[in-house]
């Protein structure tokens, strides 16, 4: 009774988290009356990262066509529902077939460069032209349609300049850049980006798994698919027991907390050596004196990539197995290519197709 009171005389806020949520944003356009879909990019990692630290993908290949219609049709009615007129961000989540609005803004955000680079359709000459009272139907914007290359924005992040600093993604923005990449399949254009951002992938070596218990049975196709192209595995005792009993060869190795007092090989000592060529960590605690503080850290001194999230491994995964040597061309020959569009369209007096 006491809470129905409050209720019915405060505004109350319920928050609760997604699990296993993959994050959309989608940049728009609207007059007020019209919205124009310019994009609609999936995160790689899975929604909790912020936006802004999170690699994003363009078209969003996990989404089925009805839940990418369902998005659409949200974004279409937001535009004139908030009055609206230049540009517009949504930011969403899906969940199975669900799709959650977490965040509507009536303004730029930091995707709409990326979003006209990839897309060949100039955003902001756009919004600028609704700004100054002209309509959606006066702009000549080509028909909505993904584009049928891939293009990868990756952040710049910049773990390696502070030491100590811990490279775990969540929600508070760390990266101090971004770069893009696009490729004509999305293996290729991660690859790309990841090389571009400084982490270029190893296709050979020793790689290395610790993860939290909660994603260790998401971690085994991912060693899985590792093992299969050749590399060797080691694990800390809890992950490479979850992976033996999924028929992978792994080789156990101690944390820095269990080898006190006893004579062995550590993980840190092995990435210290140069004896491991990527690191797989999902942080289980926060602190300086963490495992996986130690083995993150370790990481970053020694220019090792290091992947925190387990969405992030799997595409990185992907880009191992199937990245393609591609030719290299200018972003408006690729649009061309692709779309049959210059790369100015929205602009005063641009062409469209």
């Amino acid at each position: 009774m006491r809470a129905a009171l409050v209720a019915a005389h405060r505004r109350v806020l319920i928050d609760r988290f997604l699990e296993n949520a993959i994050e959309i944003d989608v940049d728009a356009l609207s007059d007020g009356e019209t919205t124009y879909i310019g994009a609609v990019m999936q995160h790689v990692e899975e929604a909790g990262v912020h936006s802004g630290d999170s690699s994003c993908v363009l078209p969003a290949p996990s989404l089925t066509p009805a839940v990418a219609d369902e998005i659409t049709q949200i974004v279409r009615r937001l535009g004139p529902a908030l009055g609206v007129v230049g540009l517009l961000n949504v930011q969403l989540a899906v969940v199975g077939e669900e799709v959650f609005v977490l965040e509507v803004n009536p303004r730029a955000s930091r995707t709409v460069p990326f979003a006209s680079k990839a897309t060949g359709v100039n955003l902001v000459a756009a919004a600028c032209r609704l700004a100054g009272g002209e309509k959606m139907a006066e702009l000549g914007l080509p028909p909505e349609r993904p584009p049928r290359q891939f293009s990868v924005k990756a952040a710049v992040l910049p773990f390696s300049r502070f030491p100590g600093a811990d490279p775990v993604l969540g929600p508070e923005m760390r990266s101090t850049g971004e770069v893009m990449a696009t490729a004509d399949d999305l293996p290729t254009a991660l690859a790309k980006a990841e090389r571009a951002a400084g982490r270029e992938l190893p296709t050979a070596g020793r790689a290395f798994f610790s993860v939290r218990d909660a994603d260790k049975a998401a971690a085994v196709p991912v060693a899985a698919a590792l093992a299969g192209l050749g590399f060797e595995l080691v694990a800390t005792r809890g992950t490479a027991r979850a992976f033996s009993r999924a028929g992978i060869e792994v080789e156990e190795v101690l944390k820095v907390t269990e080898a006190e007092g006893k004579d062995g090989t550590t993980v840190v000592d092995l990435i210290r050596r140069g004896r491991c060529v990527l690191v797989v960590n999902t942080p289980q605690g926060s602190g300086a004196r963490t495992d996986g503080y130690l083995i993150r850290e370790a990481a970053q001194i020694a220019r090792v990539p290091c992947i925190t999230t387990i969405s992030g491994a799997l595409a990185a995964v992907q880009a191992i197995a199937n990245a393609r040597r591609s030719d290299s061309c200018s972003l408006q020959e690729r649009i061309a290519q692709t779309t049959g569009s210059p790369a100015d369209a929205g602009r005063p007096g641009g062409e469209a197709s």
